[in-house]
């Protein structure tokens, strides 16, 4: 059946747990729960007991109506058969409410640990994992590995039980009870022997429905791109082949319990029978009363019930456990960017230093090679390139999205690894191509830049931005709705919510990633004057490729496959015709005036790769190379440089 697990590939983080493991990992979730603890444990217990004693007191119920006692003591009997009954009952209501709570509780604590973690993992493990397939992690997991306790529970109850009722077997009978530990031996040892390959079964098909999970949400994320072309069939089509693995998994999983359950089923019915034979002779000999016969039939049920049931409920113990394994892998998952300490950041001033940094999203593939470049504290510094040459990934190893190989990165004289984290990102205002709102108003997005701040505040940063014109295009201004990543908005409306939100937070240091790459001239023209405001007295880096911008900055780099080749202004590299020289004749050159061809373009012309007609262009004047699916740039093995 192996084939059948064709393409089902464990994520590289995953890794597996023995169940001695899984058992300590979730004791911790228990704390601060003692009583209900307690409560459910005095409950399995009382109950297991409360079961055991019926069989017992059936039995000595037919041995007195067979010897004609006394009516009070059948009674009597009688009584305490109804009390057990009603008090294991009961209590196990009882105890499996509580487990639901408990169950509940320990969903919240792993969710939260789970989606912690997702939260400070660094931007290479989300570039290589699907959204989708995490979430599944954070959700469905979680749910599936918490249900494993109300299951355990409920078996452990039984097994208690079985315990009980065994010891008392041996006592009234020896040779009948060898001969239902001998079957229930084998039970047991059949059972473990399918725990193994269950376990890895149900581990492919949970990875498996990731992968669907993880599909579905990209595709519709992506819905219009996919009518846009008419990819509609091939995006069935992708749906079809991980939807098929994901059945796959689920029909090998199917047929090892449907091969399991009946084999336990039929030696249980053997083990019936043998103790009809045995105890059938032992009843015409006199060596066992009609009672004790009755008592080990009558236990046949309640013994055989829970080992049956573990089979039957062997898929669900299986894919809580495979769950489990999911949950704890994102859990113990370390970032590869790791810091060495964490030195309080007060407010920086922004002085930046890249010393022969290398990089590379793997060892056989560098991105940047020996980068060395100084930033001093409010310049504004512009990186520009071809496609791939490693300008994004310049600013973002100093946003620590990336872990560098080699090399070091300070500012202000200090291991950006040596810096509280946190505290360090949010001294960083950064800005993309594509900004990301989210569910909620256009103010509750602003205010994202600085938690806790004020209508006045959000609303002072809003202004900031173009003058506030803007607000006036939106229906409810500060207040009108954004669906989520701000569909309803336009690109220019979100690029702007999110200038405002950077003006709100007031870092100390900019990063500009292309941040007017895909707007319109006029809203670029709005923003412009938002953007020198912003910028003033800080540090500002921006990945550009539009001449206005690039012309306005202190320096600009030329980075070509990944190394700095010059640094400059615009006259000083324009004069020395090397590499900026070559960028500025190839994209520029032809749109400046003839009796001036160190103007720029008009505001808000394409820029350094955004030229139509010209090698690198895209239809829509915006750089071409971004990804279609988020906006950044040229991929290489699944990481954008």
């Amino acid at each position: 059946m192996a084939h059948l697990l064709e393409g089902i590939e464990p994520d590289a983080y995953d890794r597996r747990y023995s169940d001695g493991e899984l058992t300590r990992r979730i004791v911790p979730y228990f704390r601060g729960r003692g009583g209900a603890v307690a409560f459910v444990t005095s409950a399995v217990i009382i109950a297991a007991t409360a079961g055991s004693a019926v069989p017992l007191l059936l039995a000595q119920t037919v041995d007195s109506a067979l010897t004609n006692d006394d009516d009070s003591r059948l009674v009597l009997l009688i009584t305490a058969i109804l009390v057990a009954g009603i008090t294991a009952w009961l209590l196990t209501l009882l105890q499996e409410r509580v487990t639901g709570r408990l169950a509940g509780d320990v969903v919240l604590g792993l969710r939260e640990q789970a989606f912690s973690s997702a939260m400070r993992q660094d931007m290479a493990f989300h570039d290589a994992h699907p959204t989708g397939v995490v979430v599944s992690r954070v959700t469905n997991d979680t749910q599936a590995f918490a249900t494993l306790i109300s299951l355990v529970l409920s078996l452990l109850g039984q097994v208690l039980m079985i315990a009980i009722l065994l010891t008392a077997l041996f006592v009234i009978n020896v040779p009948l009870a060898l001969v239902t530990a001998l079957v229930a031996a084998v039970i047991v040892a059949v059972s473990l022997a399918f725990r193994r390959a269950a376990r890895s079964a149900s581990l492919r098909q949970q990875q498996a429905l990731a992968e669907v999970n993880g599909y579905v949400q990209e595709t519709l994320r992506g819905i219009a791109v996919a009518r846009n072309h008419s990819h509609q069939e091939s995006a069935q089509a992708g749906l079809d082949e991980v939807n098929h693995r994901w059945f796959r998994a689920s029909v090998r999983l199917n047929r090892l319990f449907s091969g399991i359950f009946p084999l336990l089923v039929s030696l249980t019915g053997l083990g019936t029978v043998a103790v009809v034979l045995v105890g059938g002779h032992g009843v015409d000999a006199g060596s066992v009363s009609a009672g004790e016969w009755v008592l080990f039939l009558e236990a046949l049920a309640l013994f055989w019930s829970p080992l049956t049931s573990i089979a039957s409920f062997w898929s669900q113990l299986q894919q809580g456990l495979a769950a489990g394994e999911r949950v704890f892998a994102l859990v113990d998952r370390e970032p590869a960017v790791r810091q060495r300490d964490r030195v309080p950041v007060p407010r920086l001033r922004g002085d930046i230093a890249l010393r022969d940094v290398h990089f590379g999203y793997d060892a056989e593939r560098p991105v940047l090679d020996g980068v060395s470049l100084t930033i001093p504290a409010g310049r504004t510094v512009a990186l520009v390139g071809h496609t791939g040459a490693g300008k994004s990934s310049v600013v973002r190893l100093i946003m620590r999205a990336y872990e560098f190989q080699r090399g070091s990165i300070e500012v202000d004289g200090l291991d950006v690894r040596s810096l509280d984290l946190d505290q360090y990102r949010r001294c960083l205002g950064v800005v993309t191509q594509t900004p990301f709102l989210f569910s909620g108003t256009v103010a509750d997005n602003i205010a994202r830049g600085r938690p806790g701040a004020g209508r006045d505040e959000v609303e002072a940063a809003a202004r900031a931005v173009a003058g506030g014109d803007w607000l006036a295009q939106l229906a409810e201004g500060l207040d009108t709705p954004t669906d989520e990543g701000g569909r309803n908005l336009s690109t220019g409306q979100r690029q702007i919510v999110a200038l405002a939100r950077v003006f709100l937070q007031d870092a100390p240091v900019l990063i500009l990633d292309e941040a007017t790459a895909s707007i319109d001239p006029l809203t670029e023209a709005q923003i412009q004057e938002g953007l020198e405001a912003l910028s003033a007295h800080r540090t500002t880096i921006v990945v550009a490729h539009r001449l206005p911008t690039v012309r306005k900055a202190d320096t600009i780099v030329v980075v070509d496959d990944g190394r700095i080749v010059e640094e400059g202004d615009h006259a000083t590299l324009l004069a020395g015709g090397g590499a900026y020289g070559r960028l500025y004749d190839r994209y520029f050159r032809h749109q400046q005036p003839d009796d001036d061809p160190a103007d720029g373009p008009f505001p808000g012309s394409p820029g350094l790769h955004g030229v139509s007609g010209s090698p690198g262009s895209s239809p829509n004047g915006a750089s071409p190379d971004r990804s279609a699916r988020d906006g950044k740039e040229s991929v290489v093995d699944g990481h954008r440089v």
